[in-house]
């Protein structure tokens, strides 16, 4: 990421989910009133132009010409990952950590989450354009969120952590959506011996891409020109898992992986009608797993 400038990425992903809320109201996937204040004026008209169903449908079309799969995989990704957090609220979770927030609204639209703490933690450039257009949107900062603010790959989490007092001896759930795939292994590897310390019960849900993607980008429809046009805004993505050994790569920090799917999985979930729009973004996963006695 630039330096001093927040995630081109993280706007992208709150302009498709800005674009899902101006859906009707009976076929979309979730609503978000909050995304399209993260956006730029020219997003934000688009926005607004998108309630119109030909222009939505247009929209759609030329974003799947840009990057191939990016927009129902993002959409889809979005709800499913909301599915799995009220899950893991309804399994007795009494707080929520999200991992590079970006501009993540999750504890202002989800209403399971109104009585539950929520601390986010960023990067600082991110962190401070979401803090200034939620006081500037709301009036103030929402009572139940915490934003604490890091870089993942040059700052220890555990030592955030400790400065912050988080409470490991209650459950937690925590998403880490969309940040994996920027970091450097050894980054990864701190974050989950941090996760270690939570609490039996305890679950992350994360997101990552098939390092395939980076040893032979050809086999997966559009990875060539997304690495491409990652790697001219300064976003390019550093690291991948590969699934069938994330098993036994959860297992030494002591969690159960529950779930797995790719972009064609949880799309056919969530976004089966669309199909002119659910090619390419094969590549990216979600997991999610369950702490267990160490």
């Amino acid at each position: 990421m630039k330096a001093n400038t927040a995630s081109r990425t993280a706007q992208y992903m709150a302009f498709f989910r800005a674009l899902e809320t101006k859906r009707n109201q009976r076929k979309r996937l979730f609503t978000d009133p909050y995304a399209i204040h993260f956006l730029n004026k020219k997003l934000q008209t688009i926005s607004l132009f998108s309630a119109l169903p030909f222009v939505h449908k247009s929209i759609g079309k030329i974003i799947q010409r840009k990057i191939p799969g990016a927009y129902t995989s993002g959409l889809a990704r979005t709800k499913y990952i909301d599915d799995l957090l009220q899950q893991a609220i309804a399994r007795g979770a009494k707080h929520v950590i999200i991992l590079g927030a970006g501009f993540d609204t999750r504890a202002l639209r989800l209403d399971f989450l109104a009585g539950i703490p929520v601390t986010e933690i960023d990067h600082p450039d991110t962190a401070s354009l979401k803090i200034n257009t939620l006081r500037n949107t709301m009036g103030q900062l929402p009572p139940n969120v915490r934003f604490l603010q890091i870089d993942f790959n040059k700052q220890s989490l555990e030592h955030l952590f400790q400065q912050n007092n988080i409470n490991f001896t209650l459950p937690a759930v925590i998403i880490w959506e969309g940040v994996t795939n920027y970091l450097s292994k050894t980054a990864i590897d701190a974050t989950f011996a941090v996760l270690k310390n939570c609490c039996s019960g305890s679950s992350v849900i994360f997101t990552y891409v098939d390092n395939k993607v980076f040893s032979d980008p050809a086999s997966f429809y559009g990875a060539e020109k997304l690495l491409e046009d990652l790697s001219a805004i300064e976003e390019s993505w550093t690291f991948g898992f590969d699934p069938p050994a994330l098993p036994a790569y959860l297992q030494q920090y002591h969690y159960h992986l529950l779930e797995d799917k790719g972009a064609a999985t949880y799309r056919q979930l969530y976004t089966p009608e669309r199909k002119a729009l659910n090619t390419g973004y094969e590549f990216y996963r979600v997991g999610f797993a369950r702490k267990i006695d160490g």
